[in-house]
């Protein structure tokens, strides 16, 4: 595990490049990408970050990391629509390809089958960063999901709940598809992101704490490319 613990005011720039070089590195990345408070600061800068290093972005494919049930197409707190609005439109024309969960046109099951066989014809996914939930889950594997978790529906937890009303979801969704752990920790590399006191609690108990499935971020610390990119804030819960 790689831990790095950069000062609140320079996280989104120093997140967002690095994600920049990691895209120059290789060009036809396939990269799992959140939404949440956490990484929409790191979404705000990436399009420059990337100008700035003369990398195109034509090839890489964009994957989900999941999404609400039950919100129509368009609503503005869909996952799809944030990422959408707040990364992918800014990147241009020739912006990347992007993979999401159909939960408009099929059921959540097959809208989740669809997913995988479209990750699987990808040959798997490079990079998923992943932001932590307030309870410890990253995605929508709320806690008591395993480490075999596989993509699937899920009841969300009440903070996910909250979480979505904050995007503008009135009333909050009760259900989501995510990636699962599986899939998760079958990736080459992994990113954790956290920032602001608010996280420090439940980073510290993650990094530190027993490995379990009670806290799903613990899992990750199990994976050989983990990379932990934190601001000061959420740092002081660790040891």
């Amino acid at each position: 595990m790689t831990l790095e613990i950069v000062s609140t005011s320079s996280w989104p720039d120093h997140v967002a490049g690095l994600l920049a070089d990691r895209v120059a590195g290789e060009l036809d990345l396939v990269v799992c990408l959140p939404t949440g408070s956490t990484p929409l600061p790191v979404y705000d800068r990436l399009p420059s970050a990337l100008q700035a290093r003369g990398v195109a972005v034509a090839d890489v494919t964009v994957v989900a990391l999941d999404e609400f049930l039950g919100l129509p197409a368009g609503h503005p707190a869909r996952c799809d629509e944030i990422l959408r609005r707040r990364l992918l439109q800014r990147l241009g024309p020739a912006g990347p390809r992007s993979i999401g969960f159909d939960v408009g046109g099929l059921d959540p099951d097959g809208a989740c089958a669809a997913f995988d066989r479209e990750l699987g014809h990808l040959g798997g996914i490079d990079l998923v960063v992943l932001g932590l939930g307030r309870n410890g889950h990253v995605g929508m594997n709320e806690p008591g999901s395993p480490p075999d978790a596989p993509t699937r529906a899920v009841a969300l937890a009440p903070s996910t709940r909250e979480a979505a009303i904050g995007y503008g979801a009135d009333p909050a969704p009760t259900h989501g598809v995510t990636l699962g752990m599986g899939a998760i920790l079958a990736a080459r590399e992994v990113w954790l992101l956290a920032t602001g006191a608010a996280k420090a609690e439940v980073l510290g108990r993650a990094m530190n704490g027993p490995v379990t499935s009670r806290l799903p971020a613990s899992l990750l610390r199990g994976h050989p490319g983990l990379r932990v990119l934190v601001d000061d804030a959420a740092a002081a819960g660790l040891s």
